[in-house]
């Protein structure tokens, strides 16, 4: 098995993808500097092939003295939150990821040259495609439409043109994958999101699943949804993703290529709420309010997974109603705790 360094660990996604490395037998050595949640508990932070180092990635020497004996640079650490937060900090955004992403690469460079690293898995979004007009997006699209339109989508474009320029100049060798719309358990409240009025409820997070979790839980009636309701996305659990980002790591096949790793099946908003609602309220009838919508809420974000799953074997197999029996006990017992 490989040892693994994974920036960003303390994250949403990251949580996943440590558990699976860790589960697969790698040994893991994790970064964060605890910038989005502050402190927080994972369940394998006493594992004993996990090694946790705070600390902030865009320190390059530091990156560099933790790949010492790393095979593989998992590349997560981002600034990233839901629609409100990258709408509220966009500068912020844009600026702070551009130096993550050039002191992850300048630390990679230096590691590949002198040491063990064999390749790079850069987590890039979905993000990515935000300026599309064709659906589904495949892989090499991103590189043909016109760019994304928000700071937080140029920049994750930015990510995977790091990438392919430090295999150009310097031939580390990389994986691109291209998460879309991860739902899951244990992320709370980032310490910059700020409060947004949906009808008679205040919410932070303004990620789609937990925030129409917190308002059902809440009693709001009507519930109130951003936009016309249609909005297609495709909802992936992290358990999934992180079994996708793993095998991309591992995969010979993976060498120098980018992949979109997402559940097959389109779901509106309006869907979703539907859901949610039934499963907290049963058959009591759902009455929707129309919120308005942010700038950059994309309307359609439809996958094309078919080279995840023929170069990959990838599949995400968790259907958003089981998700949502994992995830709505987990926003009531977080809310009952105050951590969202």
């Amino acid at each position: 098995m490989s040892r693994v360094l994974v920036t960003g660990s303390a994250g949403f996604i990251g949580g996943y993808v440590v558990e699976e490395l860790l589960g697969r037998g790698h040994e893991v050595v994790g970064v964060d500097n605890y910038s989005k949640y502050g402190p927080v508990t994972k369940s394998y932070d006493d594992h004993p092939g996990y090694t946790f180092v705070e600390g902030d990635v865009r320190d390059v020497a530091l990156v560099e003295r933790l790949l010492d004996g790393c095979e593989h640079l998992v590349a997560g650490a981002a600034l990233i939150g839901g629609i409100s937060y990258f709408h509220t900090y966009p500068y912020d955004l844009l600026a702070a990821n551009e130096r993550i992403i050039a002191a992850t690469c300048d630390a990679a460079i230096k590691a590949r040259a002198t040491g063990t690293l064999d390749k790079v898995t850069y987590l890039s979004s979905s993000m990515v495609f935000e300026s599309t007009t064709h659906w589904p997006s495949k892989e090499g699209d991103e590189r043909q439409i016109p760019p994304p339109l928000s700071s937080y989508g140029f920049q994750k474009l930015a990510v995977e043109y790091f990438a392919r320029a430090a295999w150009d100049q310097y031939e580390v060798p990389f994986t691109i994958v291209r998460p879309f719309n991860c739902v899951g358990v244990g992320e709370g409240r980032a310490l910059g999101d700020v409060e947004i009025p949906s009808g008679n409820v205040k919410l932070a997070m303004s990620h789609v699943v937990p925030d129409l979790i917190q308002k059902v839980l809440k009693g709001q009636d009507p519930l109130h949804v951003l936009g016309d309701g249609e909005q297609v996305r495709h909802y992936t659990y992290g358990a999934d993703l992180a079994r996708g980002i793993v095998e991309a790591m591992s995969s010979p096949a993976a060498l120098n290529d980018d992949f979109n790793l997402s559940t097959a099946e389109s779901t509106t908003v309006r869907e979703l709420a539907e859901l949610i609602w039934t499963k907290i309220n049963g058959d009591r009838p759902l009455s929707l309010h129309h919120d308005a919508a942010f700038e950059h809420d994309v309307q359609r974000r439809v996958p094309d997974v078919a080279k995840a799953r023929d170069v990959l074997g990838f599949e995400a197999t968790t259907s958003l109603s089981e998700m949502l029996d994992v995830v709505i006990p987990w926003v009531r017992q977080a809310m009952a705790d105050g951590v969202i």
